[in-house]
């Protein structure tokens, strides 16, 4: 049988990657749902190209263009959020890949969660934000959390057959982005263009500049965190740029394990769509001959504060890392906008992280309160208003 997928945020680079799959595989994979919330052209074509069920919008202002687009396909069409939330509930879903950016794909994605959905995660936010009552709720409903980000993947299959085996440290590789060697004197004078070049990667914007600045990387520490119940002592993150090795975990013998492969985010949306079976492709193989030299260093986080303050809001708990994601939802908008420098950014979310108020145990409720004080505060900050 077909597995039936959802796929929130179809238009963004996850998204669009995750349907090349599907196209390639058409007897394995089905679309079931798709989502966006503003691109409304891409989101008919594919709709049309793919014909799901149900396409929601997210932008009610929007729902009548897509609805008028889709009028002769078979196709439910929906708005808002309330619609995107109720979806992944549907009983013909079969797999939820939450590729949304940013806070946006928390609720959603608990939702699915709650309904017994299993999740492929590409919305690394969702566990920055909610780690503890996400992983709570999968145990409790026995829902599969399948990384797509490719070091959790690479770490996820890595584990495959060891789980009885303690983990002594996983490295979560880091390309360095396009400052890797840049002194805080170089990065006064960046352009928004210039964090935006990638070297290894093609992302959306927002996660591109999180890579410049590290925070993918601190996000993808936390999101570690919960994914494999480990503490701070036990996750490190190494710079290897030409991102071969996407991940590697030490065990308590000494040994290591590390996964492969040429930078391609194909790669990891197949496996977790494919589990438990590998799917045959023909995506380009890595040559060793082609990369005779692997280079490793030492982030370097008096430079790159942001990776330093992932880790201190991972510490510290309670919604301390969710103050951290708002924070820097704000500042990247407001970089991208030419609104604040690229050095302005740290320094904002650390500004918020010790103006808004800590709780340690938070409920849900508690986060999605945090998240509007911390985006007000965050605000404030980059209007130099307090």
């Amino acid at each position: 049988m077909k597995k039936k997928i959802a796929i929130l945020g179809s238009t963004g680079s996850i998204g669009t990657q995750a349907l090349e799959v599907i196209e390639q595989n058409p007897e394995l994979f089905e679309v079931e749902v798709l989502t966006a919330n503003n691109s409304v052209e891409l989101l008919i074509q594919q709709a049309k190209k793919f014909q799901p069920n149900v396409v929601v919008i997210a932008n009610k202002e929007k729902y009548h263009l897509v609805s008028s687009a889709l009028e002769d396909e078979d196709i439910k069409v929906y708005a808002g959020e309330e619609a995107l939330n109720q979806v992944v509930e549907m009983d013909t879903v079969d797999l939820v890949l939450t590729a949304m950016v940013g806070y946006s794909g928390l609720i959603p994605t608990y939702n699915a969660v709650n309904a017994g959905k299993p999740i492929a995660l590409a919305n690394k936010e969702t566990l920055v934000v909610a780690g503890e009552i996400i992983t709570k709720a999968a145990r409790e409903k026995q829902v599969d959390l399948l990384p797509v980000d490719s070091e959790h993947s690479a770490i996820f299959q890595c584990l495959v057959g060891e789980f009885m085996n303690p983990i002594e440290k996983i490295y979560l590789t880091c390309s360095g982005g396009p400052f890797r060697g840049k002194t805080l004197e170089d990065l006064q004078h960046v352009t928004v263009d210039d964090a935006l070049a990638h070297p290894n990667w093609d992302m959306g914007a927002k996660i591109t500049i999180d890579s410049a600045t590290l925070m993918n990387k601190g996000f993808e520490v936390i999101e570690a965190h919960w994914l494999f119940g480990l503490p701070a002592s036990k996750i490190d993150v190494v710079v290897h740029p030409e991102s071969i090795i996407h991940s590697i975990v030490q065990f308590e013998d000494g040994s290591m394990k590390a996964q492969m492969g040429l930078p391609d985010m194909k790669l990891p949306i197949q496996y977790a769509m494919g589990l438990p079976n590998r799917i045959k492709n023909n995506f380009p193989r890595f040559n060793f001959l082609d990369y005779t030299t692997l280079h490793f260093e030492q982030p370097n986080t008096e430079i790159f504060r942001n990776l330093a303050l992932a880790f201190a809001a991972m510490e510290k708990g309670g919604n301390m890392p969710c103050i951290l994601n708002a924070a820097n939802e704000i500042v990247v908008e407001a970089f991208l906008k030419r609104k604040i420098s690229f050095l302005q950014m740290p320094e904002i979310i650390e500004q918020a992280m010790n103006k808004v108020d800590f709780v340690n145990q938070p409920t849900l409720n508690d986060l999605i309160e945090t998240n509007n004080e911390t985006r007000t505060v965050a605000q404030l900050l980059t209007e130099n208003k307090i």
